[in-house]
Parts: structure tokens; C-alpha cells; sequence
């Protein structure tokens, strides 16, 4: 049996029930993609449910105004998504559903393994959609890299070229290659029990008890804080989009001490209209009257 097989085997078993796992709708795989991109599954199950719900479709969702789609993805974080993700409803809805990996990638905001991804789960195309579960299972099963690195990727697609079957589920295989990575061969794997521990490069050696778990196994993300902040930007980025979507309407200066319990308005204000203005740059926030709300 190949280890293709195996874990299809394994898949059939162990694979998580998603939502999106139900469906070959473009439209609803894509959804899924946008929301998953940093954010949890368990939290997207949630979101994905309702958004499917109240945008079922290319055309609902490219009707939809700013306003709509900011309110409908809020509490998920990372709120530029909801525009980009209405955006390409539109292109869609314009030009047609995309029959090919390039197609996808064609549209802005789609990146090379969203593109992958929609093409695989929706389409059934025989790529391989890498990301960083994927490329921790593939490289420690091809190349013996116990850890490896983004730069790694392009070996693990050409030997890939293998592993992958050329004929039934091979879209299967990301999706169980997926759960494999969240469920048995995490940062610190549990080979005794993963259903390719045989054909793996690197089982043994993690078996043995040989290999050094690093505390961090990617880069820590270098993200932008004012002074003495104790979170990024992002956060008070959100937060002023939560003041803002629960009021309507709010003055600059009255962010201030709504979005931050320590603000000092001499070494703060200009940081608060920098963020303000920034969100009113990508399309959340419009100004009418020196009063900010929602895009329309």
C-alpha cells in the first residue's frame, strides 16, 4: 500500500467534519480559505455558518455594502479580509467562476495556496495547496527535514510529484494531510501512532528522542507597537472598528480612552488618528463631518 493510500485509510477514520469539507461550491470553499487564514477552526466553524447563511452566494455577497460585510465579520479579527473577499464576489460575479489554479490566482487577494486550495477542494484539480501543516508533514515524510522552511517548498512540490496519486482522491490528500499535522505530526509529533510513521524520513529519529523540539518552530511575527503599548496595533485597530460598528457615528477624539485604558492624549492622539486614518485608507471607515463610521 503507498503511504498515499494509507493515509487516505487513516482520513476515512480519523478526518475532522467541517462545513466546508461538505460542499464543492467555489464560492463557500473560497469563504472558508479567507476566514482560516490566522484564525482557528473552531472559531471560523462558527463565522462560516452564519456568513454562508446571510451571503449564500457570488452575487448576494458582491451586492453587499462595506458596512454589511464588516458587521457581518466582526469578533473574527483581521478585518480587511470581509473587503477583499466581498471585492472578489464582485470580480466574480463580473467575469465568471475561475476554472483553473491561475484563474484564482488572477484575482486580487488570492495568493498561491488559496489558489491551490479552491482548485484542489472545489474544482479537483491534482495540486497541492503548501502551508505550514503541509509543509511540516511533507517535509518531514520526503525531504527527512525534521522542521522545515518555507524555502523547503519547492523541493516538497517536485518530490511531491510522487506522493501524490495521479489518479482517485488525490484531492483528498491536503485535507488529510491537514489533520495528520493538527492531530499526530505536530511541532512535537506522536509517530508511534501516525499511520505513515513506516515511510517517514524522520520517525525514527524523532522516535529515538534525537531531535531537539524548538520552542518556536516559525519566526515570531514582527508586528507594529506604539511605545509602551502591551499589544500591537492591530489590536487597537480592531478596537476602534468595534467602537465605531456599536455607535455609528464617533468623533477622533473621542477614540482616546475608548480603545485604550492607558491614553495619553500629548503622546497618543497622532498614533489614534494614524490607525483611524489608516482604516479610513482600506475602505472600513469613511469621515463625513469630522464624525467616522462604517464604509459604504
Amino acid at each position: 500500500m503507498t503511504a498515499a493510500a494509507k493515509l487516505l485509510k487513516w482520513y476515512d477514520r480519523h478526518g475532522r467534519a467541517l462545513p466546508w469539507r461538505q460542499t464543492r461550491d467555489p464560492y463557500r470553499i473560497l469563504v472558508s480559505e479567507i476566514m482560516l487564514q490566522q484564525t482557528q477552526v473552531d472559531r471560523v466553524k462558527e463565522w462560516y455558518r452564519r456568513w454562508v447563511k446571510q451571503f449564500p452566494s457570488w452575487s448576494r455577497l458582491a451586492a453587499a455594502t462595506n458596512a454589511e460585510v464588516i458587521h457581518a465579520w466582526a469578533g473574527l479579527g483581521y478585518n480587511r479580509r470581509a473587503l477583499v473577499l466581498r471585492d472578489i464576489a464582485r470580480e466574480v460575479t463580473a467575469r465568471g467562476v475561475p476554472r483553473t489554479e491561475s484563474g484564482w490566482l488572477a484575482l486580487k487577494g488570492i495568493g498561491p495556496y488559496t489558489a491551490a486550495a479552491v482548485s484542489a477542494f472545489a474544482q479537483r484539480r491534482r495540486t497541492l495547496p503548501i502551508d505550514t501543516n503541509i509543509r511540516r508533514v511533507l517535509g518531514r515524510l520526503l525531504l527527512g527535514q525534521p522542521f522545515p522552511m518555507m524555502e523547503d517548498d519547492k523541493r516538497i512540490r517536485h518530490t511531491a510529484e510522487i506522493f501524490l496519486p495521479k489518479r482517485g482522491r488525490y484531492y483528498d490528500i491536503p485535507q488529510a494531510l491537514f489533520d495528520l499535522a493538527t492531530s499526530t505530526c505536530t511541532k512535537n509529533p506522536t509517530c508511534a501512532s501516525c499511520p505513515l510513521r513506516k515511510d517517514c524520513k524522520t520517525s525514527k529519529l524523532f522516535m529515538s528522542g534525537r531531535i531537539e523540539i524548538p520552542k518556536r518552530s516559525i519566526a515570531t511575527a514582527h508586528e507594529r507597537k506604539h511605545r509602551n503599548k502591551p499589544f500591537p496595533d492591530r489590536i487597537y485597530r480592531g478596537r476602534i472598528l468595534k467602537l465605531v460598528r456599536e455607535r455609528g457615528q464617533v468623533g477622533n477624539r473621542e477614540f482616546g480612552s475608548l480603545v485604550d485604558t492607558t491614553f495619553n492624549q500629548k503622546l497618543d492622539q497622532a498614533w489614534i488618528n494614524t490607525m483611524v486614518e489608516g482604516l479610513v485608507k482600506d475602505g472600513l471607515l469613511q469621515k463625513i463631518r469630522n464624525k467616522f463610521s462604517l464604509s459604504n
